[in-house]
């Protein structure tokens, strides 16, 4: 579990967490920000508030812009939530960081393309149900031709950088998905526009590509809703994966999830998970996913995350789909 995840950790520990390993490089903002409030006893007191589990960074700077705060210095934002505070704290309360980044597909289809379908997906954590689309997306992977679904050019078109093992496994065909479902604790709907509004709001101040890509996500999704199912993901996972047709192969993937579980839960998934048919792909922090020997000795950054196919580390994988370091194989 990250620091800024981490509900034991001190409001101020939590905060200076966010803004040195998850924020930096990633969001000028919300570093800042996050920086602010590592320092700012009066904030603190505002967050702490909330119960231990609400006071994480991404939830509390999501809420806010949800409301109208605007990116700036620190010191405009800590006055705008001292002033809306009350608002902020009722949407960080019947809210949860359920960031659904489409362009996450770019890191899960190579490794979807090599298995053999058709394919059943699941996805746990799956929020609104967008990484359940992969074949209906395009994708740019380092140079290499552009990849488009069976029936022509998607309105999505992901670009991801590709390195590491020589050669690079690009996929050249899309897979044959026939199955899609997902578990969420809260799963939005892509057809509510509240719903698709915190979607929104969840996706950091600068990356104005993400924000354009989630809206035409969101329309290829809401043209076919996925089936989602809500309640926690050890509770529904053997239920759901049960449904999947018999003849295709079940697939259980999840991006940035686990680390929102305890040490117990996800000893209790892993245990599940490795007791289904099929395959299992994870990407995950570096210290989240028990049992995966992680690939330190392969050039990576701070904030990749791991890329596992069946509990083996294939690659490092940058957490928003923009690239890819794939590892030997062991």
């Amino acid at each position: 579990m990250s620091t800024s995840t981490d509900a034991a950790a001190s409001t101020a520990d939590r905060y200076r967490a966010f803004a040195e390993v998850e924020a930096h490089g990633m969001s000028a903002t919300y570093e800042a920000w996050a920086r602010g409030v590592a320092t700012d006893a009066a904030t603190q007191a505002l967050i702490d508030e909330l119960p231990p589990r609400k006071r994480q960074p991404n939830l509390v700077f999501s809420a806010a812009r949800l409301l109208g705060a605007v990116p700036g210095p620190y010191a405009d934002f800590a006055s705008w939530l001292a002033e809306h505070w009350n608002a902020v704290r009722e949407v960080a309360t019947t809210h949860a960081t359920q960031t659904n980044e489409a362009a996450r597909c770019a890191l899960h289809l190579p490794v979807l393309a090599a298995i053999e379908g058709p394919i059943a997906l699941l996805e746990v954590g799956a929020s609104a149900g967008l990484c359940l689309y992969p074949d209906r997306y395009g994708y740019r992977y380092s140079g290499r031709p552009q990849l488009d679904p069976v029936d022509g050019p998607s309105a999505v078109v992901l670009d991801c950088a590709v390195r590491g093992t020589t050669p690079v496994p690009v996929p050249t065909s899309m897979p044959e998905i026939v199955w899609r479902a997902g578990i969420d604790l809260n799963p939005l709907d892509v057809r509510s526009q509240a719903d698709v509004d915190w979607l929104d709001a969840l996706v950091w101040p600068e990356h104005d590509d993400r924000r354009a890509r989630l809206r035409a996500a969101t329309g290829i999704a809401a043209a076919s809703p996925p089936h989602l199912v809500g309640g926690d993901l050890n509770e529904h996972l053997a239920a759901l994966a049960a449904a999947a047709p018999p003849e295709a192969t079940l697939v259980v993937f999840h991006t940035a999830v686990l680390m929102y579980l305890d040490e117990a839960g996800r000893e209790r998934f892993r245990r599940q998970v490795g007791e289904l048919p099929g395959h299992w792909v994870s990407v995950e922090g570096r210290r989240v996913v028990p049992g995966i020997r992680v690939r330190d000795d392969v050039p990576n950054e701070s904030s990749d995350l791991v890329l596992a196919l069946d509990g083996v580390q294939r690659a490092w994988a940058q957490p928003h789909g923009r690239a890819l370091t794939w590892v030997p194989n062991p």
